[in-house]
């Protein structure tokens, strides 16, 4: 079973890496929130980046296939692992939803029991989000503060104001993952605004 990868990426999609070590090419799955992470550290124009990345790896085994998923933190994995352990969601479903938001916002949003905002990721529906709720909620509710949940509910006022304005979800939080987390929900809003507009 592969723990972890260390190599250079030769080949970058919308949905998967290649990365070689040692002369093999290992096609990795990974989210378009790993993805975009990893963007700013490419060249221009070029496909590779000239310099060593390590994932942790999840090796998921079927009778006619084994697939490599890859995560640049090692909590990415574990929450991984806890969703795909969930009946009726894969790991292409997994990966979906940790493409969405950070992870801090997804522990916050299932300690809560907030199904609203988890339906809001596309693909969910309400019962695969009850599901996710039921199945993982005592799991990490003693991980979250009162602060934290707060910080949710402002997260929420933040995409049902930029949604108002005509502002999609997932232009929305593409914008808030680059704002510090450390300011008040107005300043959340007027740097989102700049984030936007300067698109």
């Amino acid at each position: 079973m592969i723990g972890s990868i260390k190599g250079k990426i030769i080949l970058k999609t919308e949905k998967f890496l290649i990365l070689e070590t040692t002369g093999i090419g290992y096609k990795i799955n990974v989210s378009a929130d790993t993805l975009s992470r990893l963007a700013p550290r490419l060249r221009s124009g070029q496909k590779e980046i000239n310099e060593l990345v390590s994932f942790w790896i999840h090796t998921h085994v079927r009778e006619d296939a084994l697939d490599l998923y890859g995560f640049l933190e090692y909590t990415e994995l574990e929450f991984f692992e806890m969703l795909i352990s969930i009946p009726g969601i894969g790991p292409k479903g997994a990966l979906a939803i940790l493409g969405v938001t950070s992870i801090e916002t997804l522990r916050k949003a299932i300690s809560a029991g907030d199904i609203s905002y988890l339906t809001k990721i596309s693909g969910i529906g309400k019962k695969t989000a009850e599901k996710i709720v039921i199945e993982l909620r005592d799991k990490i509710a003693n991980k979250i503060s009162a602060k934290e949940e707060n910080s949710l509910k402002d997260e929420l006022d933040i995409l049902e104001a930029l949604k108002s304005l005509g502002y999609s979800q997932n232009e929305t939080r593409e914008a808030l993952k680059k704002i510090p987390t450390d300011i008040g929900t107005n300043a959340k809003i007027r740097e989102a605004l700049k984030i936007l507009g300067g698109k």
